[in-house]
Formats: structure tokens, sequence, C-alpha cells
């Protein structure tokens, strides 16, 4: 039946009516998805969840106008959650411990969404935050998108006309960074309208540095708010506008019917603020810290004001959702740790509850692994692993963790403390902690946050964080490494970027790759000039530096396979040898 179909609607096209046959081919397309992703917006950065302050009424919109998943947890840290969303996997599996430091780097050989996507033939691609690794093969473009424009760190320091990598080269922008994401979004929506594709819009707002267009800060000022505040649910109201300009472009390009359109965010609020009088923020695996708003819309397909209520739900679940929901075609993965949601999404009515224990952990950039500190959420409790005190909370009955009931059940508490090590010891079983970087003739950059220290050396804002870099180097006993895997051996040239005083000039300065070694003086200070930066509050991440300057070590031949890229001081001129960012490796 169907190739008649297909053979009436060619007949009538070349008659004339092409309007049918358009209409035939918009019917046989899969929905089109778009994937909103926030950075640091918790449960109560909603005006729908009760804030009195914040205005986000196109958010508000979406969720009434398709199902919200009221009790919807995922990771308390950026990258592991991400990880999690794009493989259906815990991040643990995933090789994602952390935000830094190597810590972030999603394994090559997970499958991602967009992998999926593309190979049912959707065009796919990102427009903001990665976070899962910025060295090849580890990058949105290795990772299945076809189109990346954005940054593969852990957060920007700049949001305004600032410079964002597009498909592995630089691109100066003009704007506010929320804006520009969304008008790539669009761009690459309009490009692909007439087939499916799945467009990821990861937002890095609100996350800190707290920048933010004038007439947002001001409304809220308005309100009585503190800066950090008024900076905050700025960012988040231009989210919001931004979020209306998408559904205003479907609508215009007569999209909305055939595209599913999901909002979410990736950890609980990034300071202390309204959370809807959930315990915990960022960081935490109590409630606060891991509990989101998760909105679903899909026109004409998803029952509008809908809820589900009884089913606790995960990042781990998109995965598997949005391929039953699209009817893609499977490939092989790893083991996914999600369940479809698909069924009771389009037909809300039949959710029931169904036990589950949804698990989570968090490890702020320290390795080995330890169990502190985690847990899981089922129906009715949410267990807390911590070093000093395991507890336990009746949700049904305590939604705000007052009372920790653990002391009074101690066999359940018990019972769940072997539940939750059993689930991270087999999450960590082919954990491999060697971050290797790999080299090929394309070159790569290694930055110092990657590198590892010996004691005496610090880092210039003290986490490690991305774009942070390192000071402190004042003996010879102390060294910073790279580990590296190159592809491709043959002559490279390393270059260093560095800062120093002029009254720290003539040290000398080693530079080793096996057996090579290289040394050469620091002949020429240069001086720390603080990019001028629009923060509202002073930032917790480093700043920027506005030009940095270069040592040559010259050539090396790099072998093929592991290798250490070993930077050491030989003699001490004053007090230091050098602030160093990092270094250039370039084929010659």
């Amino acid at each position: 039946m169907a190739k008649y179909l297909i053979a009436l609607a060619c007949i009538l096209s070349v008659l004339g009516f092409g309007f049918i046959s358009l209409n035939f081919a918009k019917e046989k397309l899969k929905p089109n998805v778009i994937l909103i992703l926030t950075d640091d917006q918790g449960w109560g950065d909603l005006s729908l969840h009760g804030n009195k302050f914040l205005e986000t009424p196109n958010l508000d919109q979406l969720a009434r106008e398709g199902l919200q998943i009221n009790n919807f947890y995922l990771s308390p840290l950026c990258a592991p959650t991400r990880a999690s969303l794009l493989t259906g996997r815990y991040h643990l599996n995933t090789g994602v411990v952390s935000v830094s430091k190597g810590l972030e780097i999603m394994d090559t050989a997970e499958t991602t969404l967009a992998e999926v996507f593309k190979a049912n033939g959707y065009t796919t691609g990102i427009y903001g935050k990665w976070h899962n690794g910025e060295h090849f093969p580890n990058r949105p473009n290795d990772q299945g998108f076809d189109d990346f424009f954005g940054f593969c760190a852990g957060h920007w320091s700049n949001y305004f006309d600032t410079e964002l990598e597009h498909n592995g080269q630089k691109e100066k922008t003009v704007g506010f960074i929320t804006d520009v994401l969304t008008d790539k979004a669009l761009g690459f929506i309009d490009k692909n309208k007439n087939k499916p594709f799945f467009c990821y819009i990861p937002f890095n707002a609100p996350h800190s540095p707290f920048q933010v267009p004038d007439r947002y800060f001001d409304k809220y000022k308005a309100k009585g708010l503190d800066d950090e505040l008024s900076s905050i649910y700025g960012m988040v109201e231009n989210v919001d506008d931004n979020v209306a300009r998408i559904f205003a472009f479907l609508k215009e390009k007569n999209l909305e019917e055939n595209t599913i359109v999901i909002f979410m965010t990736d950890n609980g609020p990034n300071s202390v603020r309204f959370n809807g009088q959930l315990k915990g923020i960022k960081g935490s695996v109590n409630e606060g810290g891991i509990k989101v708003p998760f909105f679903i819309k899909w026109k004409n397909h998803i029952q509008k004001n809908s809820v589900l209520v009884n089913r606790i739900a995960a990042h781990i679940d998109v995965f598997p959702t949005l391929i039953d929901l699209c009817d893609l075609n499977k490939i092989p993965t790893k083991k996914i740790h999600g369940v479809s949601l698909a069924k009771e999404i389009l037909e809300p009515k039949t959710s029931i509850k169904t036990d589950r224990n949804i698990f989570t952990h968090v490890n702020f950039m320290s390795l080995p692994v330890e169990p502190n500190s985690g847990g899981f959420r089922n129906n009715q409790y949410r267990f807390v692993y911590e070093k000093d005190k395991n507890k336990l909370y009746d949700l049904s009955k305590d939604p705000y963790q007052l009372n920790d009931i653990g002391l009074s059940n101690p066999q359940l508490v018990k019972d769940y403390t072997t539940t939750y090590i059993n689930w991270l010891s087999q999450s960590l079983i082919d954990f491999n902690s060697e971050r290797k970087i790999m080299l090929s003739k394309k070159g790569v950059y290694l930055p110092t946050y990657e590198a590892s220290l010996t004691d005496g050396i610090k880092f210039k804002e003290g986490h490690g964080w991305a774009h942070d870099w390192i000071e402190g180097w004042k003996s010879p006993n102390d060294v910073f490494y790279w580990e590296i895997d190159c592809t491709e051996s043959g002559k490279y040239i390393i270059e260093m970027e560095y800062l120093c005083d002029e009254g720290d000039i003539g040290s000398i300065i080693a530079c080793s790759v096996g057996n090579e070694n290289k040394e050469v003086k620091i002949e020429k200070s240069k001086l720390s000039k603080i990019l001028k930066s629009p923060d509202r509050i002073k930032r917790k991440e480093a700043y920027e530096i506005e030009t940095w300057g270069r040592i040559n070590f010259g050539d090396f031949n790099i072998s093929k396979g592991q290798n250490k890229v070993l930077i050491k001081g030989v003699k001490l001129a004053k007090d230091n040898f050098a602030e160093v960012k990092g270094l250039n490796i370039s084929y010659k």
C-alpha cells in the first residue's frame, strides 16, 4: 500500500499539487528533537515552582503545554550529568568522575545520543557547553555531532563578544553568549528543517562568572536583590527569553508538530537561594543538589498540562526514552542503566509506581574514587552515604529531609549501605584513571589544569578548574607533566605559555620528552594583564589574561606510543621560575 501512496504523491506533485507531496513527506519524517540543558539552575529557579522574584513565563508555558516529571534526578555536578544524559549510563561507568583535570572526560567507546540519531539518518548539532573532553577523540565532533559551536571545558570566562569554537576553529562572536548560542541553534534548525535533526543546546547560564546584560540585571536589582542573585536571575530570564525565540521559530517554520522539545538542568543551584525548601545545593547528594525540573513538549502528541507524579526518573532515562519516542533503530551500546518513559509520556494515565533505586555519587577531583559521598533514591526513601554518618529519610512523609530516621531503622540503613557500596564497586570495575592525551600531526594544546603537579606548585585560583594556571613554581625539585599517547611519530615543536616578572628573568627551565631534554633561559619578562571583565561580583574562577608570553623549547622527536612531557626548573634566578598556562605541541 505504501508504494502506491508514494506513486500517487509523485504524480500529484508533477501535476502541480506540490503541497500534497510536501505534507506526505512531513508525515513520514521522524520527529526532530531539541534538548535544552541549563547549567547550575536549580529546582527553585522557576516562577512555576514558587519563586516570588524570578520571572520565567516561557518555561512555565512549556511545562503547561507539555508534560512535567515531578521527581527527576541526576548528578550533583556538571560533567557527570552530561555523560549520563548522552549515554543512558551512570557517569562512573562512562569514565567521568568529576569536572576537571581530565576527570570529566567521557570514554570515546561510549555510544552517545548523537551517534544513535546520526545512525538513523538525523543531522546532529550541539550549541553550548560540552564538558566531556576537549581533546581528540573525546570532543563533540568525535562523539557523533555533525556541527559543534561552543566550548569544551567546564566553564567559560567571558560571556560578551567572546571567542568560541566552531568545529575545531576559533570564531569571534558579538553579543551575549546565550543569545549567540541560540542564534547558532536556530541557524542549524533552519538549515535542516526539511529532514530530521537532533539539536542539543547546553546553555552555560546561569553558571558563574556572573555576567548578564544590563536590562536583566537592573530589573532584579530594582526588586531589592543583591548583585549575585540579580545576575543569576537575570541570566535565567535571558534563557527564558531565548526559549521563547526557539518556540517562535518552530511555529514560523511549521515544525511544532514534528519536534520534541525537552528542557532540563544539570544539577542543583550554584548558590544558597530559594530552592523550594529542598535540602542542599550543587555538589550535594541530597534532594536540593540533584532534583531538577524536567519538561517535555510534543504538540498534538503529548497531552497538555500532564504530570508524571508516581514515577521517579533520571538523566539516564532520556537516552532510551528518545529512542522509543522517535522509533529509532537501536545500535550496539554498552549496558543502558536507564528505562524508557515513552509510553508513560504519551499516555500519562498508564504511569504506575514502579520501585527502583536511582543512584548518585559525587567526587571532587581526587583519586582514587571514594564511596563518600553518595546514595540513592527509591519511591519512598532517600539514603545518604556520608563519612560521618549515613542518613535515611522517608520522602513520602518528609520531602524536605527534616528528620533522619536512620537510628530507628538500623537494619534498613545497613542493607542500603551494602546496596550502595555494591553499586559503586560494580560501577568502578572498568574505570581507568590513566587519562593520556592523544597527540597526532594535528598537534595538541596541553593546559596546566590537566597536568600532574608536585606539591610545591599551586594553581592560581586554587582548584585547577578549566582555564586555571600554575604559580608558586619556586624550587628545581618541583615539576609538572602530562601523560600523552602519540599516534603519529615525528618531529614536534613544543612552546610554553608563561608570565614572568622582570626581577625573575634569567631562570633556566627544561622540557623533556622520552630521552630528549632541552633547556632554555627565560630572557624576557611578561607581566600579567587581566582582561577587562564584565563580572557583576568577584568570580570564583581564575580571571583571563590578555596575552601570554611564549618560550620555544625547540624540536623533539616524539615516538609513537606513550610518552611523558615534563617541565622542570634547572636554575632559579630569584623568587619564581614563571607562571604557566600550558604547552602547545605542533607538528613540524
